[in-house]
């Protein structure tokens, strides 16, 4: 007699078979190996655990203060007195706009005033006093040039490696995948995004593209509880609570003894073992209360304008303190995308943001940490010297521009209280010690001790690296000690 199954006696039955050969099959067409070329397929194993690095790194950690919309770095970081003089007057040059409806070629002086700061003698805008503060601690790189005006197809070479193209792991990625973390306690890359809503181009942000999920980037809430369901249920907790984990352990590991190479599943396995050590760990890490009243002052936790901002910046101290490999912080939205209004916009974002990313700088310096963590801070563009909606002076703004605009490091081997490259008199293009985003990429790998030319994924049958074998260099003169040139690096 023929026997019927309903669905879901079906599905009972029939997951762990069907289901499993369907995942080996997707997984075989992807081909997604990473491995050198003298491993075998047979040999693939994907984890978090510290890697040595190929090269002595000078870097162990980074936090990437990621400013999406593109700050107007002539009012900002790159002064610019031949604008001044000629604002209010036409542009003779060519210009790319994006919006077009509103464009002019009126040049727009800036009306905030620049001063020198430090030692060194950097010049910084009055919006941003508290990094002033730190310019001798600071690499200010002014010459940076993505070749495109848009937001999401520079977030994406910076993140990703190739102008607008999705699906591509990010820097983040790239570094835990080939350093591992120095802490099997917490994620060792880790997202602070904003209470405002998620930055432009969303969770491609932080994505793991053609890598296995290990190495996605964890994404803590805005607002407290920053992790959901930390703790078990109260009648779970205790030696309840761990029986039943080595339970689950000793079932996940049974089971992908049966589908090994599996990198889904070997993930999966890894994220379940993870959360449950990050019960203590975690909570321990987001403690703020540790701190004392002065460095949660320092940060701005006192005042309204800054407490998230800093909150976020200071919980990202205390988790590369605690061996997190890489941190990124975001932004709602894209705040320093000032098309209009730029004489009240561009002081309300300088006023969240300043005194908390000066306070990062100051705070790792003094516990000592500076030296081995970088911090970086720039968007994906710049702004045109021209006016937006030119008229009332009180709705002018600036359009976007990625043809030359700044961003600054800090520590990890990075030179301190120095300025890379120029723009032009106008701050339009880049034009001395031109920096693109796979140049940036390739300093990074440097840094932390590796060669962004050898650390490789196998990718549908191809060797994959961050620049996609895009013409880069490491920016040797802005390291504290410049590396020998080898192949690729011009």
């Amino acid at each position: 007699m023929t026997q019927f199954f309903s669905r879901r006696q079906f599905l009972a039955e029939n997951a762990m078979g069907i289901g499993s050969v369907a995942l080996a099959w997707l997984l075989n067409q992807e081909q997604a190996q990473a491995r050198p070329k003298s491993v075998t397929a047979e040999q693939e194993h994907f984890d978090l655990k510290p890697k040595p690095a190929p090269m002595a790194p000078q870097a162990k950690a980074m936090i990437s203060l990621f400013q999406h919309g593109g700050p107007a770095h002539m009012d900002l970081t790159d002064p610019k007195p031949e604008l001044s003089k000629y604002s209010g007057t036409d542009f003779k040059g060519d210009i790319h706009y994006s919006f077009v409806n509103e464009a002019s070629k009126k040049l727009l002086g800036s009306p905030w005033k620049f001063r020198k700061h430090g030692e060194c003698g950097t010049e910084l805008s009055e919006l941003l006093p508290h990094l002033g503060e730190v310019a001798d601690d600071i690499c200010l790189i002014r010459s940076m040039h993505t070749g495109a005006n848009g937001h999401e197809v520079s977030i994406r070479y910076f993140h990703g490696g190739i102008p607008g193209v999705v699906g591509r792991p990010n820097l983040g990625s790239w570094l835990v995948y080939g350093l591992g973390s120095e802490s099997q306690n917490l994620p060792a890359y880790m997202v602070l995004t904003d209470p405002g809503g998620l930055p432009v181009d969303g969770v491609t942000n932080w994505s793991n593209g053609f890598m296995p999920s290990l190495f996605q980037g964890t994404v803590l809430r805005p607002k407290e509880p920053r992790i959901l369901n930390l703790d078990a249920p109260a009648h779970l907790q205790g030696d309840l609570q761990a029986q039943n984990l080595e339970l689950l352990q000793s079932l996940n590991r049974k089971h992908y003894e049966q589908h090994p190479h599996e990198s889904d599943l070997e993930a999966r396995i890894a994220s379940y073992e993870l959360a449950a050590r990050m019960q203590t760990a975690a909570r321990e890490a987001l403690d703020l209360s540790q701190e004392t009243q002065a460095t949660q002052e320092m940060y701005g936790l006192n005042n309204p304008k800054t407490r998230d901002y800093g909150t976020r910046c200071l919980i990202a101290r205390r988790l590369v303190e605690r061996g997190v490999r890489f941190v990124q912080l975001f932004l709602g939205g894209q705040p320093w995308d000032n098309h209009s209004s730029i004489i009240t916009g561009l002081p309300a974002i300088c006023g969240r943001t300043d005194q908390p990313a000066a306070a990062l700088v100051k705070d790792l310096k003094q516990r000592g940490m500076l030296d081995s963590t970088l911090v970086h801070w720039g968007g994906e563009i710049g702004r045109l010297p021209v006016t937006q909606d030119h008229g009332d002076p009180k709705k002018a703004g600036r359009d976007h521009n990625g043809q030359g605009f700044s961003i600054w490091l800090a520590g990890g081997g990075i030179k301190p209280g120095m300025t890379f490259g120029k723009t032009d008199e106008f701050g339009h293009k880049a034009v001395e010690n031109v920096v693109t985003p796979n140049d940036f990429q390739a300093t990074i790998m440097r840094l932390f001790g590796l060669d962004h030319q050898k650390l490789l994924f196998f990718y549908n049958g191809q060797e994959q690296m961050i620049t996609n074998h895009r013409p880069a260099r490491v920016v040797s003169e802005i390291l504290n000690k410049p590396v020998p040139t080898v192949g690729g690096d011009a």
